[in-house]
């Protein structure tokens, strides 16, 4: 019998709607979720650094989840459960599996730069709640480095079965294959989604399906499936939006993608602050020229 793994495929990185008030608004968030699925997503990730989790009250996080599943299914879901404390992080995978879902996302302890032993010991203690765990390494912002030996370690322990990998180095999936081969590797950054899915890729937590969903899952598809022909022409044409992923302003650049494509993207909360007139231009010439093209 082949396993379930439900962090396989478009799995999309939520962008979080918002009220004028900065409320979340959790009908609009409802119906995105299901929008995405609808246009071919296989999945959902609430909570992660797309969704601002970061300034999310414990009350407004966990709502999050619950509406989310409640959208498309638990099986569908798959939320971001990072925290600066690993019980802290363990009660939100607990949350996570009460209210159904089926595997969580977790990245390293990031309120210091940890060691092996800490990374390892943090990992342990989450993937005590029960629930598959998929590491997310993002050493640019955390200063902590999955690298493709610890990666290894992780999962030879048991402690992870999948790696969302955004260090944009596309060497390390042939590393990572090499040492861990049943360990799954997870486009992490939009901006590498070729090159990794040809060297393997099982999925991608994706950032720009929030505005632009059918034509990225098309994106990928062919990609996984060695279609060049089909790929690299799409590729192109939805590069110049992709790489904002890998920007610091990515969540003001998707959100504004959003709103010219006709969906609820809206504000974000402080400390971020709205994009600059410079970058906010680039955002919307790029979108413009995408939606021109037809892959909306």
């Amino acid at each position: 019998m082949t396993e379930y793994r439900p962090w396989r495929g478009v799995l999309v990185a939520t962008a979080l709607p918002l009220h004028d008030d900065l409320s979340v608004d959790h009908d609009a968030y409802a119906e995105h979720c299901a929008w995405l699925i609808a246009n071919g997503c296989d999945g959902v990730v609430p909570n992660g650094s797309l969704g601002e989790y970061q300034v999310l009250t414990p009350d407004e996080r966990a709502r999050v989840v619950e509406t989310a599943v409640a959208a498309v299914g638990g099986e569908r879901v798959m939320p971001g459960v990072a925290a600066y404390g690993s019980a802290e992080a363990r009660l939100w995978a607990e949350q996570a599996g009460e209210a159904g879902c089926g595997a969580v996302m977790l990245l390293p302890p990031n309120a210091y730069r940890a060691d092996e032993r800490s990374v390892v010991a943090h990992y342990a203690e989450v993937a005590r709640s029960g629930l598959p765990v998929v590491a997310y390494n993002n050493p640019v912002d955390t200063k902590v480095d999955l690298v493709p030996e610890l990666l290894a370690r992780l999962h030879g322990e048991g402690h992870v079965r999948a790696v969302k990998e955004f260090s944009g180095d596309v060497r390390r999936a042939y590393r990572i294959a090499e040492l861990a081969p049943d360990l799954d590797l997870l486009i992490g950054a939009d901006d590498v989604l070729l090159e990794l899915a040809l060297a393997g890729a099982k999925g991608w937590v994706a950032g720009y399906p929030n505005a632009l969903p059918a034509s990225c899952v098309e994106l990928y598809r062919a990609a996984a499936a060695g279609d060049l022909n089909t790929a690299t022409p799409l590729y192109r044409a939805l590069h110049p939006l992709l790489r904002w992923d890998s920007q610091v302003e990515f969540v003001q650049a998707i959100k504004l993608s959003m709103d010219l494509a006709g969906r609820r993207g809206g504000p974000c909360r402080p400390p971020r602050v709205p994009l600059s007139p410079a970058q906010e231009a680039a955002v919307r010439a790029a979108t413009e020229k995408a939606l021109a093209a037809g892959l909306a």
